[in-house]
């Protein structure tokens, strides 16, 4: 299946024509285009590198037009220059008004995009707040970094 036959199977199944007159087609080339895969459309998806394979799953979802997406862990397994081009597209579609939460253990890649972090561990909030102060807590570090208060 192509990069675009996966994109326009996600927006079909979505819910067909949308209210603003657009067609699942349409809103599958302006999902391409909002993910830079626009240029692979044709390309058979599993012959994507992992950052476009990524860039996919996002593409399908968009083109399901989501006023808030979930990310769980997507820039596992990526470079860092990776990464970086993955926070840039985030970022895009964040400033587009998709609300967006995401799970992840890349921590610099949330630290530089989020306005809001909660730190858990075993389902228990640890802190919840500004990125930086999230990390600067003192329980937090102790879990994620296993000081000796990790304990507490």
């Amino acid at each position: 299946m192509t990069v675009f036959e996966n994109v326009l199977l996600g927006a079909t199944f979505a819910g067909g024509a949308r209210g603003d007159g657009s067609t699942v087609a349409e809103a599958s080339v302006d999902a391409l285009e909002r993910t830079e895969l626009l240029g692979r459309a044709n390309t058979l998806a599993g012959r994507l590198p992992l950052l476009d394979r990524k860039r996919l799953e996002l593409a399908r979802a968009l083109a399901t037009r989501p006023r808030l997406l979930l990310l769980d862990e997507i820039a596992g397994g990526l470079t860092e220059g990776e990464v970086g081009e993955l926070v840039e597209t985030i970022g895009r579609l964040r400033s587009e008004g998709v609300t967006i939460v995401w799970i992840e253990h890349i921590v610099h890649a949330l630290v530089s995009l989020v306005d809001r972090l909660l730190a858990m561990s075993f389902g228990r909030k640890l802190a919840e707040g500004d990125p930086r102060a999230v990390l600067a807590d003192p329980l937090v570090q102790a879990v994620y970094l296993g000081t000796p208060e990790a304990t507490a």
